[in-house]
């Protein structure tokens, strides 16, 4: 089953949110930008930044965990700028 790794920006919050899906990449940001518990429930702004498609869930969680090992805003950042991704 593909996946896909993605980055969320919130302006709102000026954060990032890191995570992987296996469904439609639009219904999880949709899912995302509702009213629930939990981080990104908080906000309601969250913008694709950046995305990467992946042939399995072990791969796409796999990277998910290789970029939040970063800890830093600056490097995510980099990766979005480095692949012409416009916002954040």
């Amino acid at each position: 089953m593909s996946a896909t790794f993605y980055i969320l920006f919130s302006r709102l919050a000026n954060r990032f949110y890191i995570g992987y899906t296996t469904e439609p990449i639009e219904e999880r940001i949709r899912k995302h930008n509702t009213n629930h518990d939990g981080f990104t429930g908080k906000y309601r702004d969250w913008v694709l930044a950046y995305s990467e498609e992946f042939i399995s869930s072990h791969l796409a969680y796999a990277r998910e965990r290789q970029v939040k090992a970063w800890k830093s805003a600056r490097r995510v950042r980099e990766l979005i700028h480095r692949t012409g991704h416009p916002d954040s």
